[in-house]
């Protein structure tokens, strides 16, 4: 029986590419990959000479049984993707899933991903996330899409998107989301990679005004109903109360108006106890 690798390949930079990776890709019988002239040039970089055979969306039911074959009959069989770890946004559960059902060893060999890339770019503090790949292509389909996925709890959204249908889908997230707090990211690890952090509709007009920015694919990341980033902390009550009290030269009681009308993190209850505070601080 043969062992089957789920191998993990350069988004954008050949030199993320693990030395583990290099060996299985040398060693196996044969690589499985998206397309054979795109792992073609990956792997004459990386001087491995080794027979490529194409696995994709539209031959990977078919071809999966074929593979299940040759590893009951002791290949060893790497699959790869055109960027990226396979399985993710790309084939590969099918294969997998039948290598389970056949109790075919299976190994991964972690490496780059878009998504785990770009969410530590966001900085985002990230206790769970959805990844939900590429939207729909349609416009009243992908704002269906988007309003049941607004409907759940989970704060930090990642989506995939071609650069011609960028400025679209960012409309439709503007749209959906009320102008949410959204991190943009284009070519990542590339010499050209891009970042762009701000409300919806500011990086749509940054984007806008980069006559280039039809190149390359991009990673967003929503963050919902938030303006700012959520590592922010908010200022203190007492904090807020002294700013007022020396910008405005004026008394504790006008200084908690003030404060209330001007920033709604607080009550007025709560601002009067910071006062309190303030006081006792500074007998």
């Amino acid at each position: 029986m043969g062992i089957l690798y789920i191998v993990a390949t350069p988004i954008g930079n050949i030199g993320d590419i693990s030395t583990r990776a290099i060996e299985v890709l040398k060693s196996v019988d044969l690589i499985l990959c998206e397309d054979t002239r795109t792992s073609s040039n990956l792997l004459n970089i990386l001087n491995i000479r080794n027979k490529l055979v194409s696995y994709h969306k539209f031959n990977e039911l078919e071809r999966s049984r074929e593979i299940i074959k040759e590893l009951k009959e002791g290949k060893n069989i790497a699959l790869i993707t055109d960027a990226g770890s396979p399985c993710i946004s790309d084939p590969g559960s099918i294969l997998v899933n039948e290598a389970i059902n056949n109790n075919i060893d299976i190994y991964s060999i972690p490496g780059p991903s878009a998504v785990i890339t770009a969410l530590t770019l966001s900085g985002l503090k990230i206790n769970n996330f959805a990844f939900y790949g590429f939207l729909e292509r349609k416009k009243s389909s992908q704002q269906k899409q988007l309003e049941k996925i607004n409907a759940n709890d989970i704060e930090t959204l990642v989506f995939y998107e071609s650069p011609k249908r960028i400025v679209d889908t960012l409309k439709n997230i503007s749209e959906v989301f009320k102008n949410p707090y959204i991190i943009l990211l284009n070519d990542l690890t590339k010499k050209f990679e891009k970042k762009y952090y701000g409300n919806a509709n500011k990086i749509l007009n940054d984007l806008i005004s980069n006559d280039k920015y039809e190149l390359g694919e991009y990673v967003i990341i929503v963050s919902k109903n938030k303006s700012k980033l959520e590592n922010e902390e908010k200022l203190l009550p007492e904090s807020i109360l002294i700013n007022i009290l020396f910008k405005n030269k004026c008394t504790m009681k006008e200084a908690i108006n003030l404060a209330v009308t001007n920033n709604k993190d607080y009550s007025k209850n709560e601002y009067y106890d910071a006062s309190l505070n303030l006081k006792n601080f500074f007998k």
